[in-house]
């Protein structure tokens, strides 16, 4: 089919450093991005043409938004879809479509979902709903199948779990009890799963356009630390029998769900190269970030041919090897680390994003560096890696 450019203004719900790395990809293209934030401190709304200030799950917002836009993408899922729904019945247009969403945004339907495709997850079940007759933690234990999974558990909230925010790991039920208040319980749905024994986390970004073209990016490695991911490294060292079965499992996401966007899928790989898929974003990804500079199309970029209604872009490796790092807070502090990131600008072949937040916490994301060799050696890439490291963590 002949490709027509019909989508010129595009409105982003969420203004975080997803939303601002896709102003450059939107300058290339000639979009004009409007975007729904909460606050001015927010790092996209230095990049967007217009601004509409506004929590990301208010649909009254969403409205006025839809006003100035001629399609609306997400920077993240913490969206209201029913009173989204109402708008999408009046014409907005949602990228990807609203039902799309449906199954992804809770944590339990989204493995739901998947076992009804047939794909690979860790055992699982739901805590949460039915407890009607708990009073108090101590008497949590016969919710849980210690015969069916055993210890360790992974207790993961249902909604609007981020970088480790909501994800327990568990040893036994008194570590349960420690983590988790009776209030919490309560109050919150959970996702209770086994604790997979894995060799390596691996990722893969993919997009889909509206006339269901496909186009995949390298599986990565992704490592992390308390739950949030400190490293990239593109690609991943698997081999072609594995990769091709996580483009499968991609693919068939992506068809299955209509989608169109971008998306990021989260997978465990056993010793023996079993996949099993951990988590799916509806979004540009964290893992996905090395697709910046060692891409000919960056995921951002990708994200807004998909919605606009143009191909998609080449998705293949530039480089043999690129590592991503990402630049997490340990301080609680208004700091700018200028010093620190002059040094780590010093290091060769490495690119440093800096998202502008106004303030350093405890495991935030302030910004991530992409070092590209002209090799392909893991090692290699490991050791620029800590040196980066060495840099930004030291005091």
């Amino acid at each position: 089919m002949g490709w027509v450019q019909i989508m010129k203004r595009v409105g982003v719900i969420g203004g975080g450093q997803l939303a601002w790395m896709m102003g450059s990809a939107a300058k290339k293209l000639g979009l004009e991005l409007v975007v729904q934030t909460p606050s001015q401190a927010d790092p996209a709304v230095s990049i967007a043409n217009d601004t509409i200030f506004a929590a990301v799950d208010d649909a009254i917002a969403t409205e006025k938004l839809a006003q100035k836009c001629d399609v609306i993408t997400f920077e993240n899922e913490f969206v209201d879809l029913e009173k989204l729904s109402l708008l999408a019945q009046q014409g907005v247009c949602f990228y990807p479509h609203l039902p799309a969403l449906e199954p992804l945004l809770d944590k339990y339907h989204q493995r739901c979902y998947l076992q009804k495709l047939g794909l690979p997850t860790p055992e699982f079940f739901a805590l949460g709903e039915g407890l009607a007759d708990l009073n108090s933690v101590d008497n949590l234990s016969k919710y849980l199948p210690y015969d069916k999974l055993g210890f360790p558990l992974v207790v993961k909230a249902r909604r609007h779990g981020y970088d480790g925010q909501g994800t327990f790991i568990v040893k036994n039920i008194d570590d349960l009890q420690s983590k988790l208040t009776f209030a919490q319980i309560k109050s919150n749905l959970f996702l209770v799963e086994e604790f997979v024994p894995f060799e390596k986390e691996l990722a893969i970004i993919a997009a889909r356009c509206v006339n269901g073209d496909i186009v995949t990016y390298p599986v990565v490695e992704t490592q992390q630390e308390q739950q949030v991911c400190q490293r990239v490294i593109a690609p991943a060292d698997i081999n072609p029998t594995v990769s091709a079965n996580i483009n499968h499992i991609a693919t068939t996401l992506l068809n299955q769900l209509d989608y169109i966007g971008v998306l990021g899928i989260e997978l465990f790989l056993t010793r023996d190269d079993k996949v099993l898929v951990n988590e799916i974003a509806p979004r540009t990804h964290n893992s996905g970030h090395f697709s910046l500079d060692a891409c000919e199309t960056s995921q951002f970029e990708q994200q807004l041919r998909a919605v606009c209604g143009l191909p998609l872009g080449n998705a293949k490796l530039t480089y043999p090897c690129a590592i991503m790092v990402n630049l997490l807070g340990y301080e609680q502090s208004q700091n700018q680390y200028i010093y620190k990131r002059k040094e780590i600008q010093k290091i060769p072949g490495t690119h440093l994003y800096w998202y502008g937040k106004s303030e350093s916490r405890v495991g935030r994301k302030m910004g991530h560096v992409t070092a590209l060799l002209d090799i392909c050696d893991r090692h290699k890439g490991i050791a620029i890696a800590h040196e980066i490291e060495a840099i930004w963590y030291s005091t």
